[in-house]
């Protein structure tokens, strides 16, 4: 039987992780229970899981004593360490909770067994692995991010096969996708390219009109972009990710998409848009205002997106972002309200969603109703959270967990379409 000591931060990461380790024994230093009550008072994510973790905790103590361990469902034993006994290395310091909790898993190594350190953070591995402890991170919610699902494949044709499909728009094929999966069908020889979607029910191949009109005076640039409009408005398709390096589009494509979508088919009652609230840098502190004066410094990103599209979307009813807001065409709300909401007929679009963990998205996402489509757009190499990484994040996980549903679509964009320098800087920085 293995043991594995869980710190703090996998507590914070998902409430119930305890579970994930199936007949082993599972032990909480009394230290992750201190830093747990001290965070339970706080009204963001980390406060919702300690208080989610505690509770989980005291349902599992009224079963037997958490100290000479309690048996779990899942097979394995839970055991509380009230402290360590074994002398600490004369090098490492047991006056901060971080190090204490690393010398409980010191303390029951040195006992013999077989002991794994459990920790979101990196540098506490490091400080672990140096004690000579197995030191992992959790990984039940990850994925491998250089296999992350793409939403489309590239595959040579030959020249009938792409004049067929431009006459008859649909074309047998073998080879089986995923539903909403994309299909480039290059023929090398005359440098043509049609785009095309999987339809998994008559195991055909669907052609895509590469001249689609400009979507509120967006046009596509490439056909990254061009599959990204066509799962954006499609009503079918109720979630989409948007997953790529900055300047390929992501947001501006799902905010062109949610105002033609709600402006001129009116398919939805308005755009609500949102994103995390995490400083880059040296947070400025408090903000004053009322609520969307306080998100309007946060959403600036979106403002910029705005004008854009403003400058090149003609419409006699819209002259600017603000009299978009103030009409209700656009909502700009903060994620810490969405909890407990329910969103019905609306095009949400959530922005820098790879700052999300995956409970953040299952709360996100869960909160759309009867006829919302959902948006998210992010890119898993620019995190700012510091538990979450790109293989962790909400984003990724989300794209490999709805993988292969009829309602859900993904693209990766690839192309930096903002500027020559901001490519150079995506990809040499």
């Amino acid at each position: 039987m293995k043991t594995f000591v869980i710190d703090t931060n996998v507590f914070v990461h998902k409430p119930d992780c305890v579970l994930s380790f199936r007949d082993n024994e599972v032990v909480i230093p009394l230290w992750v229970l201190e830093e747990l009550d001290k965070l339970k008072s706080y009204s963001d994510e980390r406060g919702r899981n300690a208080r989610h973790a505690i509770r989980f905790l005291d349902e599992l103590g009224r079963k037997g004593n958490l100290s000479d361990g309690v048996k779990m469902d899942n097979g394995s034993v839970l055991r509380v360490v009230l402290s360590t006994r074994a002398d600490p290395p004369s090098d490492m310091l047991s006056d901060t909770v971080d190090n204490k909790i690393i010398l409980t898993a010191y303390d029951i190594a040195q006992k013999g067994g077989t002991v794994f350190f459990v920790s979101k953070d990196i540098n506490a591995r490091v400080k672990a692995t140096a004690l000579g402890i197995r030191a992992v991170d959790y990984e039940k919610q990850t994925v491998n991010i250089d296999k992350l699902y793409p939403g489309y494949t590239e595959l040579d044709a030959t020249a009938d096969t792409v004049s067929a499909m431009s006459s008859a728009k649909r074309v047998s094929w073998p080879d089986s996708f995923p539903p909403n999966h994309y299909v480039l069908l290059h023929d090398r020889v005359h440098e043509e390219t049609v785009l095309t979607r999987y339809d998994p029910c008559a195991g055909e191949l669907v052609f895509v009109d590469h001249r689609m009109p400009s979507v509120a005076g967006v046009r596509p640039l490439n056909d990254q972009q061009r599959i990204a409009f066509d799962l954006l408005l499609d009503e079918s398709v109720s979630l989409v990710t948007l997953v790529g390096k900055a300047g390929t589009g992501k947001t501006l494509l799902a905010l062109a998409a949610g105002l033609k979508m709600t402006v001129e088919a009116r398919s939805y009652s308005r755009v609500l848009v949102s994103r995390p609230v995490i400083p880059m840098g040296k947070d400025i502190g408090f903000l004053p205002g009322q609520k969307n004066e306080k998100l309007s410094h946060w959403m600036q990103p979106l403002f910029d997106n705005l004008e854009y599209i403003l400058s090149v979307y003609k419409r006699q009813s819209i002259k600017s972002a603000e009299q978009l807001i103030n009409s209700k065409v656009i909502e700009l709300e903060a994620l810490s309200y969405i909890r407990g909401r329910s969103l019905p007929g609306q095009f949400i679009v959530i922005d820098e969603a790879q700052n999300l963990s995956p409970h953040e998205v299952k709360t996100i996402v869960s909160r759309a109703g009867e006829g919302s489509k959902v948006v998210l757009t992010g890119d898993p190499y620019q995190i700012d959270s510091p538990y979450l990484d790109a293989n962790s994040n909400g984003l990724s996980f989300l794209v490999e967990a709805f993988k292969g549903q009829d309602l859900f679509g993904h693209v990766t964009l690839e192309r930096s379409e903002r500027s020559r320098l901001a490519e150079l800087a995506a990809e040499l920085l």
